[in-house]
């Protein structure tokens, strides 16, 4: 007599063995972990630590108004970053050279906004305008940020808005209350809206092109980019005599303010999106404020604490939104929907 083969899984008798919970296939782990929980807490510390040594940068700025031209800064600190960043980032780049020729429309946009502008207006506001007062009116560009990422489908949420226009609001107040909206003032308003458009540029960075080499082709394309002003800054007003007090503010801002911050930076809009990294930005004035008054001996008042108070729960109360940015009608495979924190 022919046997019936068993189905599968079950005892002589017909019944099913209970499962054993103990036993699991050996290629799973009993727990898996959550990537997707520690990358929104790995780019708030990312735009944290950037905020925070960026901060360094205005003062900085504000220490060399009367001894390093504000071109000269600019060309100088890109020339050290771009040192700093070279035994990273040079080989990337040379690898990727096709790639950066198929883009290079959006690579010299990037180094126009985010490198060579940018940080020359910010020297140059440092003339006449105060470190603390620098970093209030940079403060702003996080409202730019968000603008264009809500224009580019990026839904904010309710918590991230909020937190938005709480932070925003201490903006106002603390720049009512003594910012200087004179030639310095402007200055900055045209740096800030430089920064708005380069972090939003790089949501679009192709995917080509990776964090390192980005990094060194953009610090090389904007330090070409700032050769002719350099040559007329040391033609028209001289070049400065090296010192101490010179070449160490430099090398600061050239391997932390650039090398180390734009790297984290960078790494924070790819995680957490320009506008959720836009408000922990806010944190800007405060420690501006703190290292103005430590270093160059500014003084901040109570209605400034009060209002920088405002800016810090503001900073937490949109910082702490639990969903990624996501475009309306991005996969998450898109680029429009932010790539992997392992690119950047």
């Amino acid at each position: 007599m022919r046997k019936h083969p068993l189905p599968h899984g079950k005892d002589p008798r017909g019944r099913r063995p209970a499962p054993d919970h103990r036993l699991a296939p050996p290629h799973l782990p009993a727990r898996l972990p959550s990537r997707r929980a520690a990358g929104p807490l790995l780019g708030l510390a990312c735009a944290a630590l950037a905020t925070v040594v960026w901060a360094g940068s205005f003062v900085t700025s504000r220490g060399l108004h009367d001894s390093v031209p504000p071109v000269q800064q600019a060309f100088w600190r890109w020339v050290v970053a771009l040192i700093a960043v070279a035994p990273f980032g040079a080989r990337p780049a040379w690898r990727a050279r096709a790639h950066v020729r198929r883009h290079g429309r959006y690579v010299l946009f990037a180094s126009l906004l985010g490198v060579a502008v940018y940080n020359t207006l910010v020297n140059q506001a440092g003339l006449t305008t105060p470190a603390a007062t620098m970093g209030m009116i940079m403060a702003a560009s996080p409202v730019l940020m968000a603008v264009c990422e809500r224009l580019a489908g990026v839904r904010l949420g309710a918590r991230r808005t909020a937190g938005l226009l709480v932070a925003c609001a201490g903006v106002t107040l603390l720049a009512g209350g003594g910012a200087d909206l004179s030639a310095g003032g402007l200055w900055m308003i045209g740096a800030a809206c430089c920064f708005a458009g380069y972090s939003a540029l790089l949501r679009r960075r192709p995917a080509e092109l990776g964090g390192a080499a980005f990094l060194f082709t953009t610090f090389l394309a904007g330090t070409v980019l700032l050769l002719p002003a350099q040559a007329v800054s040391l033609a028209v007003q001289g070049g400065f005599t090296p010192a101490p007090g010179t070449v160490l503010p430099l090398l600061y801002v050239g391997v932390a303010s650039s090398a180390v911050a734009f790297f984290a930076w960078n790494k924070a809009v790819a995680l957490i999106g320009a506008a959720r990294a836009g408000v922990v930005y806010h944190l800007q004035p405060v420690c501006v404020a703190l290292l103005s008054w430590a270093v160059l001996g500014e003084r901040t008042g109570r209605p400034q604490l009060l209002c920088l108070a405002l800016i810090l729960g503001g900073v937490a109360l949109g910082a702490g939104s639990g969903r990624r940015d996501v475009p309306h009608g991005a996969g998450p495979g898109s680029r429009a929907a932010g790539r992997r924190g392992d690119d950047v």
